[in-house]
């Protein structure tokens, strides 16, 4: 598939964009870290590799490669083809909100709704009260909370994660993004080590439930099962979350979660809540939003669910 008189042939971005789409059809990928099908992946990954935009003038299809673009290609083709490696990943960058970050297998690979709640400048969930003080629980790369930065330009902004090598990555992104002055990012097993108070909490916690672990595709595995996996029911995470959230919201902040399919299995278990479900214009589920008031009218009952009590 990927020896050198397979390959001869191809000379041109044209040719690579081509065979890439032909092998992604033909192995049946899974898409699921920013793409929906083999045409976008393929110009994706190929476009990445030879550091050019996505949306290439139809000029350059045709110019010829060099011997070590030709060479970089192949193995990011076999990467993704045999070893199933998420494109992200290969090419160490992942966009979200319309901003690149830097990825590596020590992050999840941004994908959250939540990018369609923030560019709505979270409305209509916040109301009247601006943000001056926001936390991005769970962080991974630093995503969610310094697109947050962007859109609230006066807030301080606070990522939290349990991994070392996460908040290396966070740190990177606060670097690459200029937001040192407003970001900072602190190490936490949710908040334990989180200190103040905030108008909004955003967090997208491991939420995957042990069904979904033993069933995900092999793109998946190649990301950290810490950032994945919580419990049988995969609320483990979010029960903690919710049982002390409160605590740390000014009056009037909310929380902002995505627990992705584990939704079912949270209304289930507090059906007495009435948990906000925003929808989503651009695809997207499995988000809730609560009030600190929410938050403390249940607090008893989310610490019992939590083992908290």
């Amino acid at each position: 598939m990927f020896d050198a008189k397979t390959l001869a042939p191809l000379v041109t971005i044209q040719d690579y964009l081509r065979y890439a789409y032909s092998r992604f059809r033909e192995a049946g990928l899974f898409y699921g870290h920013g793409t929906d099908n083999a045409w976008d992946e393929a110009v994706h990954l190929v476009t990445g590799v030879l550091y050019l935009p996505w949306d290439v003038s139809p000029s350059l299809l045709n110019a010829k490669l060099t011997d070590v673009e030709k060479e970089q290609l192949v193995t990011a083709l076999r990467r993704r083809v045999v070893d199933r490696e998420p494109t992200a990943y290969i090419l160490g960058e992942a966009w979200f909100m319309g901003l690149p970050f830097k990825v590596t297998p020590d992050v999840l690979i941004p994908r959250s709704p939540l990018a369609e709640m923030l560019t709505d400048e979270l409305q209509p969930w916040l109301g009247d009260i601006y943000p001056e003080r926001m936390l991005d629980l769970c962080c991974g790369s630093g995503c969610i909370g310094i697109a947050g930065a962007y859109v609230f330009e006066e807030s301080e902004v606070v990522l939290s994660d349990i991994s070392d090598s996460a908040i290396d990555i966070a740190k990177e992104n606060i670097t690459r993004h200029q937001m040192g002055d407003r970001v900072s990012v602190i190490k936490s097993d949710l908040f334990d080590q989180v200190e103040g108070s905030f108008d909004v909490i955003l967090t997208n916690p491991p939420y995957v439930d042990l069904p979904d672990m033993q069933s995900l595709p092999p793109e998946f595995l190649h990301e950290p099962k810490l950032g994945l996996e919580s419990g049988s029911d995969g609320l483990d995470a979010t029960k903690r979350i919710l049982a002390t959230a409160a605590d740390y919201l000014n009056e009037g902040g909310i929380l902002i979660c995505e627990v992705g399919n584990s939704i079912e299995a949270l209304f289930e278990q507090f059906p007495d809540v009435l948990f906000i479900c925003p929808e989503f214009e651009h695809g997207g589920h499995g988000v809730f939003v609560l009030t600190k008031d929410q938050l403390m009218e249940h607090q008893v009952e989310f610490k019992e669910a939590a083992g908290l009590n």
